[in-house]
């Protein structure tokens, strides 16, 4: 049975939406979680953990369940004639990572969602909402059948809500109804992934190679991944950066053909690319219009991907927690300022700074220029896994977490557009 109210009703059953939902029902709010899907269901994705996802999920409950997959000391970075093996650097945050395919991740935070006391809505398409004064009154649904929601039926049901979060992913169909809007004048991905059988399933280790090539042979401004899934493969993808001014001028799926092929005799590679899917990916809060009165957007809906590395779950873990609490700690607050402040307190320095990083690799020749020099320095290379994985807390006060926090302070106070504004 499907509830026609509810008090806080979350669409999108990825990461963010179901940590969303997982809060607020431990919170004892009413909760619904709504889904296009029949999960379990894919999703395009580079399935990695960092240890900061892996902290969210530890305060969810679920450290053990993460330590029964891939566990992984850290970054093998290749490229330009090295390799480095770059440990996570542990502090306030775990020492470990892991890697577990979005099917079996989402489905077990949606489970998890439920278990904690949020009713749960497969199939429901959100096409439209009903606003009364500026406020979300209730969603509209079209059911949908299939595993990933494509069968219409051209039925629709609508839910109502006192407070509503958006889940939806980068696309984010139902922000695009609420006003969200993408600027591309800032970096963004362009993204693909698949599975392959490997020989090195049970590597400790994810492997990025920062010298990706094409067919000619040059060098793009992006970077391949292959990631331990401890399953008999590998999370095997490629990604790209891009600006409105330096579009990516690539064809994703080829590109990922001839890395696997580049690969193949390293990494034991064996059979064709399973489910090879690809995505864009706005980031560092390239978006706007993420709040209203009673509703607020989450996740990679609001553009929380890290521009250097396209990390996006353990955001979406995280702002799935702060706006349950947000919701039902301070229940009267209208979300139209507050939201967009709390995501620039705590994501605005850091993807600030990361979107201006990432936008200087999309400049030609000069990855090539500057990859060589970095990769012949492990202290280098170190701080950029810290700093490029987000890996610096607000509880951090070493010298490499006081640099970053500065740079990105600067950074955001000559931005021309700040993030999630």
């Amino acid at each position: 049975m499907i509830p026609t109210s509810t008090d806080v009703l979350v669409v999108g059953a990825g990461p963010a939406g179901s940590a969303a939902a997982a809060w607020a029902a431990r919170a004892g709010a009413d909760v619904v979680l709504a889904d296009a899907a029949t999960f379990p269901r894919d999703k395009t994705c580079g399935d990695g953990l960092t240890p900061r996802a892996v902290h969210e999920l530890a305060s969810l409950g679920l450290e053990e369940w993460v330590r029964a997959h891939a566990v992984n000391h850290g970054l093998r970075a290749h490229g330009f004639g090295q390799t480095l093996e770059l440990r996570w650097p542990g502090g306030t945050l775990p020492s470990w990572g892991s890697a577990v395919a979005r099917t079996e991740l989402d489905d077990h935070l949606r489970t998890t969602a439920l278990k904690s006391g949020a009713l749960g809505a497969e199939g429901l398409r959100a096409v439209d909402v009903r606003m009364r004064f500026g406020r979300v009154e209730a969603v509209v649904f079209e059911r949908r059948t299939g595993a990933g929601g494509a069968g219409r039926t051209g039925e629709t049901v609508e839910i109502a809500c006192r407070r509503l979060v958006v889940a939806d992913g980068v696309r984010s169909p139902l922000g695009k109804v609420l006003g969200r809007e993408w600027h591309r004048d800032t970096v963004y991905g362009v993204a693909g992934r698949s599975y392959v059988t490997s020989a090195a399933s049970d590597d400790p280790w994810i492997s990025s190679h920062l010298e990706l090539r094409d067919e000619q042979d040059q060098i793009l401004s992006g970077y391949g991944w292959i990631f331990p899934l401890g399953t008999g493969e590998v999370n095997l993808g490629v990604g790209t950066l891009a600006t409105a001014k330096r579009p990516a001028d690539i064809a994703v799926r080829p590109l990922m053909q001839l890395y696997a092929d580049q690969r193949r005799e390293a990494f034991g590679l064996s059979g064709e690319l399973r489910a090879p899917a690809s995505a864009l990916l706005p980031m560092g809060g390239a978006v706007s219009g993420v709040s209203g009165p009673n509703w607020a957007l989450v996740g990679d809906a609001a553009g929380c991907v890290n521009p250097l590395n396209g990390e996006g779950i353990d955001y979406g873990l995280e702002t799935g927690r702060m706006i349950a609490h947000l919701l039902t700690e301070q229940p009267d607050r209208e979300l139209s300022v507050i939201w967009p402040d709390l995501l620039r307190e705590h994501y605005g320095e850091a993807f600030s700074i990361a979107r201006r990083l990432a936008g200087l690799i999309t400049v030609p020749g000069l990855l090539a220029t500057l990859g060589p020099a970095g990769m012949r320095s492990d202290l280098l290379m170190g701080l950029a896994l810290r700093w490029m994985g987000n890996l610096v807390t607000d509880e951090d006060r070493d010298r490499a977490a006081r640099v970053w926090r500065w740079a990105g302070r600067r950074s955001l106070a000559r931005d021309a557009r700040a993030p999630f504004a």
